[in-house]
């Protein structure tokens, strides 16, 4: 696939960033992306403090300084903060899920990247194509290109 000149915007829900800084692999090509300018990742205040209270989790083992420099070296030097006026009222079996649909609608984001079940049997909300980490990278192609 050819370079592309204008980024994609994309939302990762909660799992997808986690997986992508904590775990590598195939989500992990995710950060690639971003770091090489691919890809913008859209941030509201709301996914932020979602992203710092699961980062938090004791299963992560990670301190408040650890969480502070992720987020601030390997995402939000890459990421564009989106004011977010409402939510979305869509995922009635997980309302938790609708704050990324929301993002995802106000920074005009062409995919939401995500591994939840309910977001992903959605497969597409205004125009916002739904899917995991793998089946983004089979479509953008690897960041290596």
């Amino acid at each position: 696939m050819g370079k592309r000149q204008k980024k994609l915007k994309v939302v990762l829900d909660t799992n997808a960033l986690v997986s992508a800084l904590l775990f590598g692999g195939e989500p992990g090509r995710l950060v690639l992306l971003w770091e090489k300018g691919r890809i913008v990742p859209l941030i509201s205040r709301d996914v932020l403090l979602e992203y710092v209270r699961v980062l938090g989790y004791p299963k992560f083992a990670l301190s408040t300084e650890d969480i502070k420099a992720l987020l601030e070296e390997q995402v939000l030097p890459f990421s564009e903060m989106v004011s977010v006026s409402r939510t979305i009222p869509v995922v009635a079996e997980d309302p938790g899920d609708d704050k990324f649909l929301a993002l995802a609608v106000a920074g005009r984001a062409k995919f939401l990247i995500s591994g939840d079940i309910h977001l992903l049997g959605l497969e597409r909300y205004r125009g916002i194509e739904i899917v995991t980490p793998r089946n983004f990278i089979a479509r953008v192609g690897p960041p290596e290109d």
